[in-house]
């Protein structure tokens, strides 16, 4: 947002300069006189560029999670609740709030309302740290008059979220140590081990089986050219991010993710779940149909997934019904498809929706019950590759040397 330097005279007569944040130069003068300011001059501030405080905010923003929403949203639902004025909420949050980039965000918030803009405006100023479908629901609960209301869903919403990011984040945590426990292992023994032995074997002198040269030549590879291999690495690493900053890209690597065996059923099924819960509060908080779905679509996470739903909305818009389009994208199983059904001819479509989304969080509970037994054999095969190819390529020349000895 533009910053804004002043010159402005109080109810005194005192000459006051500062800055502030507006979006046009009006927009600053607006906001001084709602302070009680006259102003005097109102220009454009010369940025000056400071790296450490980029950094701070950009750290601030990376450590923002789900915890800082839900906590703002149950102290938001808390203080509206008990008739507290909505600017002096939000200076209330802002003095307690510890993460440094949700407390700049609601300090400019608080600005905006002084100002005379709603909540959804100031908050979509903000869209890195506040989601499109969260001030979406805000919006509809200024315009209904039920903020409170719209405060409870999301903390509800933000608290359900929660609990499934931390069970697959559990069911994930010893495939991964595992995994990475083998690739130490792996560079130890192609550094260090490998080459110990073929200093043996070349004192030896003895014709090396296929196995063992291949096991050399890698050793030698990973030693010799080990800072190319990095910069090869590093390089690719570049390529493949700039890549998945395309939407196509990104659509195309959450397209490869569904077809991971075991994980990526799971994440369709959490997908889907959050497509369900998040799409049922928007309607029952008011949002019209399409527009929840936009919405919604933008918000599971998934951009191949996302742009299926907006393939829906499409269809929905140009009259077919939702259950006949949560067939044709091919995302939703016939039982779903079935309560969806029901949903629209009793006319309860949010309530069926929350139903939807049960179904899939009792599924992707399951599934992630299961899945270190699932892993369990991937990893058991690639260990067992692993040491049948140290086997075969460094104990059978010492078995040949022995039996030469023996002979």
């Amino acid at each position: 947002m533009p910053n804004f330097s002043y010159k402005a005279r109080d109810s005194n007569g005192k000459l006051i300069d500062g800055r502030l944040d507006a979006q046009s130069m009006q927009m600053a003068a607006q906001t001084l006189n709602n302070r009680g300011l006259i102003p005097i001059s109102i220009q454009p501030a010369a940025n000056k560029i400071d790296l450490l405080q980029q950094f701070a905010s950009w750290n601030a923003l990376r450590e923002l999670n789900i915890n800082d929403l839900m906590l703002f949203s149950r102290q938001m639902y808390s203080l509206t609740k008990a008739g507290v004025p909505l600017s002096r909420a939000i200076n209330s949050l802002t003095e307690s709030c510890r993460n440094m980039a949700l407390k700049q965000a609601l300090t400019n918030i608080s600005r905006q309302l002084e100002s005379g803009q709603s909540l959804s405006q100031a908050m979509s100023q903000h869209d890195k740290i506040f989601p499109l479908l969260l001030i979406s629901i805000i919006n509809v609960g200024e315009t209904t008059g039920g903020l409170e209301q719209a405060f409870f869903q999301i903390s509800h919403y933000l608290e359900r979220e929660k609990e499934t990011q931390t069970r697959i984040k559990s069911a994930l945590r010893y495939p991964t140590m595992v995994i990475f426990a083998i690739t130490i292992a792996m560079i130890i023994v192609n550094i260090y081990v490998i080459p110990a032995f073929k200093g043996v074997f070349d004192k030896m002198g003895a014709q090396l089986p296929w196995q063992t040269q291949l096991l050399m030549g890698i050793s030698d590879f990973t030693v010799h050219y080990w800072p190319h291999i990095l910069a090869g690495l590093f390089a690719m690493g570049l390529v493949v991010s700039k890549y998945l900053q395309t939407a196509s890209g990104l659509q195309h690597w959450h397209k490869l993710q569904l077809k991971i065996p075991v994980i990526g059923s799971i994440i369709q099924r959490g997908t889907m779940e959050r497509f369900s819960r998040s799409f049922a509060m928007t309607l029952s908080a008011g949002v019209p149909l399409i527009q929840g779905i936009a919405v919604v679509a933008k918000a599971v996470g998934n951009e191949y997934i996302g742009a299926k739903l907006q393939k829906m909305r499409i269809g929905i818009e140009k009259g077919d019904s939702i259950s006949r389009m949560a067939k044709s994208i091919g995302l939703f199983p016939p039982l779903v498809i079935q309560m969806i059904m029901v949903g629209e001819e009793s006319g309860n479509i949010a309530e069926m929706l929350e139903e939807v989304a049960d179904f899939y969080e009792g599924e992707v509970g399951m599934e992630l019950k299961n899945l270190s037994s699932a892993i369990e054999p991937f990893l058991i095969i690639i260990i067992g590759v692993m040491v049948l190819g140290l086997a075969l390529g460094i104990f059978l020349p010492m078995w040949d040397l022995s039996t030469n000895v023996h002979r």
